[in-house]
Formats: structure tokens, sequence, C-alpha cells
């Protein structure tokens, strides 16, 4: 195993209490969530049996940590009930609805705007469609 790997192998959990393996490089019969999603499973309540680690300057911890869960004791996700689907479509309506000109922008409206990009920028619009 290369030095690099050193802080991030530790299969006793000796160092950080759990198992812990380099990116890539976790056993058999373990997953993340997304992976165990992609599968059709969730965690189920579960403890996390083991972690992936690597370096990630950027971070401010300076290493960068995923959680694995055991496949054998995942549950299959739960299907979607009708109430749950209406209520993420209005949520998703909502996040689409300009507050100011209360239309369908047809996108998710930035939160750093607050507002579609017509009404954040209106000289821009009228300065473009005076040009078209």
């Amino acid at each position: 195993m290369p030095p690099a790997y050193g802080p991030c192998y530790d299969p006793a959990g000796r160092r950080y209490g759990i198992p812990t393996y380099p990116w890539r490089l976790a056993p058999e019969g373990l997953a993340t969530r997304r992976q165990l999603r992609a599968a059709g499973l969730r965690p189920g309540g579960q403890e996390i049996a083991a972690q992936l680690m690597r370096r990630a300057p950027r971070r401010k911890a300076g290493v960068s940590v995923a959680y694995l869960y055991r496949i054998d004791r995942a549950k299959p996700v739960r299907p979607m009930t009708p109430g749950k689907a209406e209520a993420l479509a209005k949520a998703m309506t909502a996040r689409r609805t300009c507050p100011q000109c209360r239309t369908d922008a047809g996108y998710v409206i930035p939160a750093s705007l607050g507002a579609c990009v017509g009404c954040a920028y209106p000289e821009e619009q009228r300065t473009a469609a005076h040009a078209a």
C-alpha cells in the first residue's frame, strides 16, 4: 500500500473508532448512501459500518469522508405515496414561480436574484428586446 494511504487505511478502527479505508478500496458488502439508493435500498436505521477517506486539501479538515453501510442489512426504499408526490410537485412549482411577476419562469429561481431574470434585470431585457 502506498504511503499516501497511511492515514486513510485503518481496517481495525483503532485510529478513528470505525474501520477506515482509502477511497475506492472498500471491501465487498459495503456501500455509501448513494450506492444504496442506486440499488433501490436505504440504510434503514443501521449504524455506520465503516468510512472511506481521501485527502482533500481544499476542505477545512483536509480530508473528505464518505460513510459506508452494510448491504445485507439495508432495507428497500419506501415507495412514493400520492400525497408526497403532490407535495413535491407543489414545492417545485413554488421554486419556479417569480415572486414579483407571479409567472412560472420554467427554471428554478436563483436565490441570489430572488426573482426571474426578466424582473431582476429589467433594463437589460428592454435593451435586448429593442436590439432584436
